[in-house]
């Protein structure tokens, strides 16, 4: 073959691969597939694996919820998620609300370590590998807020005593940072907290005039509010500089009202206030006697300022759930009780005289520095505790059965209200019928709602614990599957699981539960 006819051959070749035999010339640029186009719903980006990279390219402020279609919490956040999307258009923000479906989606579920749900990641300026986690709330105008926060400046800038005032009178609560130079690393402090603290607005200022007309000579933190004593400042440690910690205690702690009157509105703040002590005033507010005595309980309250948290319960309002918890009844009003959070010990008062200003000042001291004990909650013994398979138990004659050393007893320790309590009760009624006519087993059930005890203290429902036979008072906490067989295996092998069984799976979680989670107090 001579070498002249060696491109032409090559030619033929190439053009005879083509379809229908002709050339395939370059494609124009308008003749390049389009990128799959992302649908919507309610306004919210609706991603998968194969589109999330083109939402991340396009827009670069953007909030992923990761929900399940079964999860409870997150058919609740839908509406509020769909409104706060409408808010941030209306207002043409950057930012782009979007969401994946977890269990549909287990690539994007792995690779951003969603492990319940809903879980929200923000991410920004198409990067994919640093999400932030969402940690504001779950209705529209807080999350709105929250991404304006992160977008935007979280504090203004004020230039002048007309943009101060007007910014203190109008907002129930203003944190202003009075900062001599704004290029400080205090100053990026103070904006990293103002970027969570969503109930208050911030403010930061440079000008020495404004440092005049608040009596300030070096920088400080304010916090300016329209109920108690109006102001409360926050000097900056001159050779440690700006605590973000510290800064956020005394902002939680000072921006709460001396006194809080529990309510719906109210309880998600009395809880988040990170104060562990709360003394609660319980009365009736229909009657004039009760709501005189709230002067001497708010008379008593800035003595403790930041150590206790002063709460008035009122007992003619849908209250009953608090009642409940201390073990009262409305008729008990007046009268004080005191919760410590984290132990969660209870205090009454231990001559139970009139509620006064001193008698309340000389019960939060008595209890501060341990002169009080708690109190435990119990239910009087039902006479026919021990009739049914599964037999009752409450704190007076928890000691007495648990840790009988002739028997092996299996408690369930629930809370009326729990949905996770509510379903396996077949399985555990079945399992006590099945061991009824084993003499040295017992299955039984305690309201820890109702019930505390001395040995340990319940947090999460149910809560299931084995106590077998013999002494030394042992304890086995059970937390694998909870169905008949397995608790039949569990008691049968002496309170331990075969190794076969895999290590405490937990069932699939109802349609009103985050995933894998327990309800909880």
């Amino acid at each position: 073959m001579s070498c002249q006819l060696l491109p032409v051959l090559l030619l033929l070749l190439l053009r005879a691969s083509c379809p229908w035999g002709h050339e395939q010339g370059p494609r124009s640029p308008s003749e390049e597939p389009p990128e799959e186009e992302i649908p919507k719903e309610d306004g919210i980006l609706v991603l998968s694996r194969h589109t999330l990279g083109l939402a991340l390219r396009e827009h670069p402020a953007l909030l992923v919820e990761f929900y399940a279609p079964w999860c409870g919490h997150c058919q609740a956040l839908a509406p509020e998620y769909s409104k706060a999307a409408a808010v941030l258009a209306a207002e043409s923000s950057v930012v782009m609300l979007a969401k994946v479906d977890g269990p549909a989606q287990p690539e994007l579920a792995e690779e951003f370590g969603v492990t319940e749900y809903p879980t929200l990641k923000f991410f920004r300026d198409g990067n994919r590998t640093h999400p932030e986690e969402y940690t504001g709330p779950r209705e529209a105008e807080g999350i709105a807020e929250w991404l304006r926060r992160r977008v935007g400046p979280s504090a203004m800038r004020l230039e002048d005593e007309a943009a101060a005032q007007a910014l203190i009178d109008g907002r129930d609560l203003v944190v202003i940072g009075f900062f001599q130079d704004l290029h400080d690393e205090d100053v990026a402090t103070f904006l990293a907290l103002a970027q969570d603290a969503l109930d208050m607005t911030f403010g930061l200022t440079d000008r020495p005039q404004l440092f005049q007309q608040f009596d300030l000579t070096k920088d400080t933190v304010v916090l300016f509010k329209k109920f108690d004593e109006g102001r409360a400042d926050f000097p900056v440690d001159e050779e440690l500089g700006l605590d973000l910690g510290d800064l956020s205690r005394f902002l939680v702690t000072h921006s709460m009202r001396l006194v809080t009157e529990f309510n719906s509105q109210t309880s998600a703040k009395i809880f988040a206030a990170r104060i562990l002590n709360h003394l609660l005033l319980f009365v009736n507010q229909t009657l004039a006697a009760h709501r005189e005595l709230l002067v001497g309980f708010g008379e008593a309250a800035p003595h403790f300022r930041g150590q206790v948290l002063f709460v008035v319960v009122d007992v003619a309002a849908d209250n009953e759930h608090v009642l409940q918890y201390f073990g009262l009844k409305a008729e008990a009003a007046p009268t004080l009780r005191l919760v410590n959070l984290e132990t969660t010990k209870k205090y009454a008062p231990v001559d139970g005289g009139p509620v006064t200003t001193a008698s309340i000042t000389a019960f939060c001291h008595a209890v501060l520095n341990g002169q009080v004990k708690p109190y435990l909650l119990s239910q009087e013994v039902p006479p026919d505790w021990d009739q049914r398979p599964v037999k009752t138990l409450v704190g007076k004659n928890f000691e007495q059965v648990a840790f009988d050393e002739t028997k092996n007893v299996f408690v369930k320790f629930y809370a009326p209200w729990c949905t996770h309590c509510k379903e396996m009760a077949p399985a555990w009624e079945a399992l006590a019928e099945k061991y009824q006519d084993h003499e040295d087993v017992i299955i039984a059930e305690l309201d820890a709602t109702a019930n505390e005890l001395d040995a340990f203290a319940v947090h999460g429902f149910p809560t299931l614990k084995y106590f077998p036979a013999g002494p030394g008072r042992k304890v086995i906490e059970y937390k694998s599957t909870r169905d008949l067989e397995t608790f039949s295996k569990f008691l049968d092998n002496g309170g331990v699981l075969p190794t076969e069984e895999p290590a405490a799976p937990f069932p699939e979680p109802p349609a009103n539960s985050t995933m894998g989670s327990k309800e909880e107090l």
